[in-house]
C-alpha cells in the first residue's frame, strides 16, 4: 500500500481487505478515517491529530535566518529587551530579519524565551486552606458598609462567623474602620467562646484593619493564628461574603439607609438573633447555626432520619431510591484543595 497518498484504505478495500482490518493495520480507528473524508466526496482531509507529522511550511525561516534572529537578540544592547522592542529598533536602523512573532517563536524554540530584566517572575499563589472538625477552630471575619441617609456617610459592620457552625460569634457596628476596634471585638469574642490559646485560626481579607499592628499584637497575645486571602482575590473569604449577602437581602433591610448608629446596631442585633437561632442553614443540613455550634444538631438530624425511614416503610412505592441524606457533615473546609474537597458536601454554600 502507498501510505503517502492518503488513499491506502481505498487500495486495501479494492484488493479485497475489510475496512476495519485495513484501518487497524494502518493504526487508525474507523471513525478517524471517516472524519478525514469530506462528506459526499472522495477528497481526503488533512490529518488533524496533534501528533501528526506535518510538512514544514514553505515560508519557514531558514537556518541562517534563525541564527540571525538569535544573534540580534544576543546583542548587549538588547539584553533586557523583548522582541516587541528589538524588532522596531532594528527597523529604525533599516534592518529586517523577521517579524516579531517569528522572533518569539525562534527564542521559544531555543529555550531563551524567559523573563528579562530584574523583575521577579510572577508566581501563582494558592489560597490558604483550613479544615474545621468542630466549633471554634476556624473563624472568618470581615467588615461591610451600612449606608446612612446621607450620601457618603456609612456605618461599619464588623462580623465574625464560625466556619464550622456558621454561627455569628461576634459583631459590632462602628462609625469608623480601625484595627483597634477590630482587636477589641475579637478579644471579646474569644473570651465569650473560651477560644483563647487554642487552635483557633482567624481568616480575613487584606484590608487595613485586618493587617493592623494593633490587631496582630492582640492575636499573638490570645494565641490565635492569622490567615489572609490572596491579594486582589475576592472569593477567598466565602463565608463572610455569603453572610453579608444574606444580611443585605433580608426583606426588612433598610435600603434607604439607617437613620442612626443606634438604629443600625438594633437592626443587626435582631438579624444576628434570627440568623443564629431561627435560620436553617442549607450547608449544615438545614439546622440552625446555634444548634450545630452547641452540638444539638445530632439529635435533630437523627430524628429527621428516623422520620423519613418510617415514612418510606409506610409507603415504599413512593420512594425510588434512598431517603434524603440527613447525615451530619463531619468537616468543613475554608478554600478546600481539590483533593480534599468532598463532592456535594462541605463546600462553601451561600448562607
Amino acid at each position: 500500500l502507498d501510505m503517502s497518498t492518503g488513499d491506502f484504505r481505498a487500495q486495501a478495500v479494492a484488493a479485497g481487505a475489510r475496512i476495519g482490518l485495513a484501518c487497524r493495520h494502518a493504526g487508525l480507528h474507523r471513525r478517524t478515517w471517516r472524519r478525514w473524508r469530506a462528506a459526499g466526496t472522495a477528497e481526503v482531509l488533512a490529518d488533524a491529530r496533534p501528533g501528526a507529522v506535518r510538512p514544514a511550511p514553505s515560508n519557514r525561516l531558514t537556518e541562517t535566518e534563525r541564527a540571525a534572529v538569535l544573534e540580534a537578540c544576543h546583542q548587549r544592547r538588547f539584553a533586557d529587551a523583548p522582541p516587541s522592542q528589538i524588532v522596531p529598533a532594528l527597523a529604525d536602523e533599516g534592518v529586517f530579519i523577521a517579524s516579531e512573532a517569528s522572533f518569539y517563536r525562534v527564542l521559544h524554540g531555543a529555550g531563551e524565551q524567559h523573563e528579562r530584566g530584574r523583575a521577579r517572575r510572577r508566581s501563582a499563589r494558592r489560597p490558604t486552606s483550613h479544615r474545621a472538625t468542630g466549633p471554634n477552630q476556624v473563624w472568618s471575619w470581615d467588615v461591610t458598609y451600612l449606608s446612612s441617609p446621607v450620601r457618603g456617610i456609612f456605618y461599619y459592620l464588623y462580623k465574625i462567623v464560625d466556619v464550622w457552625s456558621r454561627k455569628v460569634v461576634g459583631w459590632e457596628v462602628y462609625e469608623s474602620e480601625t484595627g483597634e476596634q477590630a482587636a477589641a471585638l475579637i478579644e471579646r469574642a474569644t473570651l465569650a467562646e473560651n477560644a483563647r490559646h487554642g487552635t483557633l485560626v482567624l481568616h480575613a481579607d487584606n484590608g487595613a484593619p485586618q493587617r493592623s499592628s494593633t490587631l496582630r499584637v492582640m492575636l499573638e497575645a490570645l494565641g490565635v493564628t492569622s490567615s489572609f486571602s490572596r491579594p486582589r482575590v475576592s472569593d477567598d473569604n466565602p463565608y463572610s461574603e455569603a453572610l453579608f449577602r444574606t444580611l443585605k437581602y433580608r426583606g426588612d433591610f433598610p435600603v434607604d439607609g439607617f437613620a442612626s448608629l443606634e438604629a443600625a446596631r438594633e437592626w443587626v442585633l435582631g438579624f444576628v438573633r434570627w440568623y443564629n437561632t431561627v435560620h436553617r442553614h442549607s450547608a449544615i443540613r438545614f439546622v440552625t447555626p446555634a444548634q450545630r455550634h452547641e452540638g444539638d444538631d445530632r439529635k435533630v438530624l437523627e430524628k429527621r432520619k428516623w422520620l423519613y425511614e418510617a415514612a418510606r416503610r409506610r409507603n415504599p412505592s413512593r420512594w425510588s431510591g434512598a431517603t434524603r441524606n440527613w447525615d451530619r457533615p463531619t468537616e468543613v473546609w475554608l478554600n478546600p484543595e481539590k483533593e480534599n474537597a468532598a463532592v456535594g458536601e462541605n463546600e462553601p454554600i451561600a448562607a
